[in-house]
């Protein structure tokens, strides 16, 4: 019997047995009496869901535990191997793919697939050879793959499968276009929404359930974390951090407006910056290497600034400045226990961070930030493949964040 992926308006229809195998997943191994206790269930209840699952090859008895007196209990608990979900993280110049097995171990990662990331046909199709060549790569059953998760930036409604900000050529969703290009489901969501999932489910989070994280890349956005929920806003589309309206400048954002956060504290906005100065007369390790200023990428500067090199360290001093009003912005609204710190420009290290730190202690509330932990995220550069994964796993189980 195979277990189909079930989308958000399944999630009140879930059978018992289905609820112990998420239980089971999320939770790990357990006997019978506990798991009957946990639920709510009956235990002889619980002992013919069980095998059920057992029977369809998702869990195993995994032998007996110790007790205080009679009968030894078995434990039980999901088969890893039983089902897989491939996340797709898709990044400006390169695309990275994995594969999680069913109990949240990411047994393959295809590290950073050289990608050029843009609103077009051929862009698409290149994102769709590279999943069907990491699919037809997998020594797996293939028919124990249940699903594949994208993230990409901008605005994504993870509902309907839309990207509002790549590839919308036509009224089709893009998750279902791509499903048929590869064969399997497909669903989509925010880069950074995922990658701050994966992070709350495997990395800074602890027992945190009010949490924020910050993606800072060619973008900047935010993913929320409220009473140990996913908050997506009531379209979707929460967390353009980057698109707040802070500065009153004259730069186009990407969104199309002037005057928001990103036009002086993204990757793309430190690329600006960069060649602005270099144009200027400014000197760098780069333009030995790029002496073109307008082919030197946020890649560059990010590898000058670790390198001591004296204008990066100085422009993402100031891009951390800039971040750091922003995330007082946010502190100051939200209250959050933890913030988490993610994304590329994490590279450079000090260099942004004690900037970012030095402005959340001058621009926020006291009061409020006092109980605020600032942290750096511990997935790095595999946050965003776990996250897409995760979801990707929560919809097999059921499980609605």
């Amino acid at each position: 019997m195979s277990r189909p992926l079930r989308v958000a308006a399944d999630y009140k229809t879930k059978d018992p047995a289905e609820i112990i195998l998420g239980y089971l997943a999320n939770h790990g191994s357990m006997t019978l009496p506990e798991l009957g206790k946990r639920l709510n269930i009956s235990v002889p209840k619980v002992t013919v869901l069980v095998n059920e699952l057992r029977n369809e090859g998702f869990v195993n008895d995994y032998g007996k535990i110790e007790s205080s007196g009679g009968r030894k209990p078995s434990l039980y608990g999901v088969v890893p191997d039983a089902a897989y979900f491939i996340g797709v993280d898709v990044k400006q110049s390169h695309v990275t793919i994995g594969l999680l097995d069913l109990d949240k171990t990411l047994i393959l990662n295809s590290g950073k697939l050289p990608y050029e990331l843009a609103n077009t046909v051929e862009s698409r199709d290149q994102l769709c050879t590279h999943i069907l060549d990491f699919i037809n790569s997998l020594a797996v059953p293939k028919d124990r793959v249940k699903g594949v998760g994208i993230n990409l930036s901008g605005r994504v409604d993870f509902r309907t499968g839309h990207s509002y900000s790549y590839f919308h050529f036509d009224d089709r969703p893009l998750s279902e276009i791509v499903g048929e290009r590869i064969g399997y489901p497909v669903f989509l969501e925010n880069d950074t929404r995922a990658m701050a999932y994966g992070e709350f489910c495997l990395g800074a989070v602890e027992e945190e359930k009010d949490v924020l994280f910050l993606n800072l890349d060619y973008g900047i956005a935010v993913g929320i974390l409220m009473e140990g929920k996913l908050y997506y806003g009531k379209s979707g589309y929460a967390g353009e951090f980057g698109h707040m309206p802070v500065f009153n400048n004259e730069y186009i954002c990407r969104c199309g407006k002037k005057g928001c956060l990103e036009t002086e504290a993204a990757g793309w906005a430190l690329e600006r910056m960069f060649r602005e100065k270099v144009l200027e007369g400014s000197s760098s390790l780069i333009t030995a290497r790029v002496p073109d200023p307008n082919r030197i990428t946020m890649d560059d500067i990010i590898e000058a600034a670790i390198s001591d090199d004296v204008l990066a360290i100085e422009l993402i001093a100031r891009l951390g400045d800039n971040i750091g009003r922003g995330i007082a912005s946010l502190i100051n609204v939200f209250n959050p226990e933890l913030v988490i710190l993610g994304g590329s420009l994490l590279a450079t290290g000090d260099y942004i961070g004690l900037p970012i730190q030095t402005a959340i202690n001058k621009y926020s509330l006291s009061l409020v930030s006092n109980d605020t932990q600032l942290a750096h995220s511990k997935l790095g550069g595999e946050a965003g493949l776990l996250g897409a994964c995760l979801l990707v796993r929560n919809r097999f189980l059921g499980i609605h964040d």
